[in-house]
């Protein structure tokens, strides 16, 4: 099954690293977000992905053309560029990755209806380039082929920029720093469509996907929430880069499931 990741937004609110890299590469540890999402799909036993491609996708392109040699010892011999041994202590990915080039401009409908082609079957799971969570695909799929609608959104609670108060008579009852936020669900990508999504989209480049095709869809009752119950974060703003970073950086990535 293809895993579809949104690559291509221009990433505005962290403009100082995404004025010379798309926001999926920019870096949590020593690796892009982007490498991360799809760690997280691969740690179930989903490899095969198609990244839909638009501001500065050559950055994307590039990182993983040379991911061997950024991240392994090498020895090469100069002026014989066909003598380069690569020392590898970075375990092999076994990824199968589709780069397609949806448009510099192009609203996210309408990348996700340029890469049509390259859905072989019946359902294909779909995300955004900037979040992580400890969500288990498997059961995410296991709910979508439960129910047999179009789609399937992932419901999260996001966490809380500031902390939370439990108040009785004036009285803190519980303070809680960084709690998820008590109120409702919010849409926290990892979807999983089927192919008849495809309906509600075009190639124009104003196509939105939320805005019009997933607003379609809940109106003819044919998208589902998964809720995942557990832990989730975005990469929107310097303040999310940094404590994504913080977590990273202290073992407490929570979306980290995969060993080694």
């Amino acid at each position: 099954m293809k895993v579809v990741i949104f690559c291509g937004g221009l990433g505005t609110r962290l403009k100082e690293e995404t004025e010379f890299r798309p926001k999926p590469m920019v870096y949590v540890g020593d690796r892009p977000i982007l490498w991360h999402i799809m760690k997280i799909y691969s740690n179930y036993g989903f490899n095969d992905f198609v990244l839909c491609l638009g501001y500065k996708g050559e950055v994307i392109k590039k990182y993983f053309l040379d991911y061997e040699l950024l991240h392994n010892d090498f020895t090469l011999e100069m002026g014989n560029k066909d003598r380069l041994s690569i020392h590898k202590h970075v375990k092999d990915l076994d990824w199968k990755i589709t780069f397609a080039e949806t448009g510099a401009d192009t609203l996210k409908g309408g990348r996700l209806k340029k890469i049509e082609k390259y859905i072989e079957g019946d359902s294909f799971m779909l995300t955004y380039g900037d979040g992580v969570a400890d969500i288990n695909i498997q059961d995410l799929l296991s709910f979508h082929q439960s129910h047999g609608r179009i789609g399937t959104v992932s419901g999260v609670r996001p966490p809380s920029l500031f902390g939370e108060l439990l108040v009785e008579n004036q009285e803190v009852i519980l303070f809680s720093e960084k709690p998820q936020t008590s109120k409702g669900l919010i849409n926290g990508g990892f979807f999983v469509f089927n192919r008849a999504i495809f309906d509600y989209l075009s190639e124009a480049e104003d196509c939105d996907f939320e805005v019009g095709p997933l607003e379609e869809l809940a109106r003819d009752k044919q998208l589902m929430v998964y809720e995942h119950r557990g832990n989730w974060a975005c990469m929107d703003t310097p303040r999310d880069m940094n404590y994504l970073n913080r977590m990273w950086a202290s073992g407490q990535a929570f979306w980290k499931t995969w060993k080694g």
